[in-house]
């Protein structure tokens, strides 16, 4: 993405801060000058810290994760909601609630509540119930809706925050810092950019400005999930090519019909080995068995012989 011009950053107001009385003297490095008692942003280094996030915002939406846009002020909602939805990103605009990160599995709870009124409101359960208790769960519902209906597709901590104005946003700084969440920011001259990972030294109160910061986020989020979808094409293409290579060396690893084996030959004469050898190794007890009745028929014929003799 192309760096933004000097000229782009002054015609939008880019460059006024706050009161001198009302500075941070963290923010010494990016005032360039005082006027009349306002602080004047450096643009240069305006430009160099514009650059550095949106190269990280591009890499954070190349990797597929969410990034959460928090903006309440009067000045800014309208933009953040209207840019945000573009690029299907979570945003809040209308009220930080306390814990929205740091107790983010009763936030969830709260999501999942108004799904589930949504479908009272499809299945009859809302005809059996009285005109009061209707009315008094659609305006919870309601509520629910103004508050966190922004995130409902939040299904788990997002990977960054980029938040405009710090200060008023300090609950939503302060959770993120708790629980090491990356934080992109644009910092006025009343603002500590030391809180801030990746801050933007410029104008938070007037709307070109915004505006024009917003447009450079914008893009570069595009541009990380275009080359995502490169990323899955040329890998989806990858692996196609490589199924067409694969294809005919797949087909000479199938197994040839087996052939018949010529009789008394192969696996099945080797079978018959063992039978023989079996066969031969009972013929001699049967040898044996048959002599011994013969041996005693003698000596019993030999006995009788004898008996007779002695008797006549």
């Amino acid at each position: 993405m192309a760096r933004i011009e000097f000229n782009q950053l002054l015609e939008a107001g880019v460059h006024f801060g706050h009161l001198r009385r009302k500075w941070n003297p963290n923010m010494a490095p990016y005032i360039f000058a005082e006027k009349k008692g306002i602080h004047i942003i450096d643009l240069n280094k305006t430009a160099a810290k514009l650059e550095e996030a949106t190269n990280a915002m591009r890499s954070i939406a190349k990797s597929g994760k969410k990034i959460l846009f928090v903006a309440t002020k009067k000045q800014a909602k309208d933009i953040v909601a209207e840019k945000v939805k573009a690029i299907d990103m979570p945003y809040v605009t209308e009220r930080w609630s306390g814990g929205m990160l740091t107790n983010f599995g009763t936030i969830r709870r709260t999501i999942k509540k108004m799904a589930t009124i949504d479908r009272m409101r499809t299945d009859g359960t809302f005809e059996n119930m009285s005109k009061r208790e209707r009315l008094q769960v659609s305006r919870q519902r309601d509520k629910m809706e103004k508050n966190l209906g922004s995130i409902t597709d939040l299904t788990r901590l997002p990977s960054a925050l980029f938040i405009v104005d710090i200060i008023k946003e300090h609950i939503a700084v302060a959770e993120a810092r708790k629980l090491g969440i990356p934080t992109f920011a644009m910092v006025d001259t009343n603002s500590d950019p030391s809180l801030i990972d990746f801050p933007i030294p410029a104008n938070d109160d007037a709307t070109k400005s915004i505006e024009l910061v917003m447009n450079e986020m914008i893009k570069a989020i595009q541009e990380g999930l275009e080359e995502r979808k490169n990323d899955k094409n040329a890998v989806a293409d990858d692996s196609d090519d490589e199924g067409e290579e694969d294809g005919a060396p797949k087909a000479r690893v199938l197994r040839p019909r087996k052939e018949a084996a010529p009789k008394g030959a192969g696996p099945k004469a080797e079978k018959l080995e063992p039978a023989v050898a079996a066969a031969e190794t009972t013929e001699e007890p049967k040898a044996e068995v048959l002599e011994a009745p013969k041996a005693v028929t003698a000596d019993v014929v030999a006995g009788e012989k004898a008996a007779d003799s002695d008797v006549e």
